[in-house]
């Protein structure tokens, strides 16, 4: 069985270190070769937008964000919450390519697929 590992990142430029955190333990997963699937809640929606992480403040002794993003949205996979693009007026059309839209549906199932880790920041 694999094991997958599924992050929901619920902050942003409020929570610097979670956000960073979250990010940083989804690509390092899948540089380990971990499939990752990354949901965008919360002000991490805004991480969806071109332009927006290069806005988020770096961090002394952490990977700057849009690396961090690049990583994951080269392997893995990133999902923008639904609810939240659409409280943002956000559409498909406002993402980084690559980002997709999905509901608390598609959160629950990959939750509770067989060898899923959830792990909320």
């Amino acid at each position: 069985m694999t094991r997958s590992l599924v992050i929901k990142v619920t902050a942003g430029a409020e929570a610097p270190e979670r956000t960073n955190q979250a990010l940083t333990v989804a690509a390092a997963a899948v540089a380990s070769g971990v499939p990752v699937s990354l949901w965008l809640t919360g002000e991490a929606a805004w991480f969806s937008v071109p332009g927006k992480a290069e806005e988020f403040p770096d961090l002394p002794h952490a990977t700057p964000v849009p690396d961090l993003l690049q990583v994951i949205l080269a392997a893995g996979q990133v999902t923008l919450c639904t609810q939240c693009a659409s409280r943002r007026g956000l559409t498909e059309a406002d993402l980084i390519e690559g980002v997709r839209i999905a509901g608390a549906s598609a959160f629950v199932e990959e939750i509770t697929r067989d060898g899923a880790q959830a792990l909320v920041y």
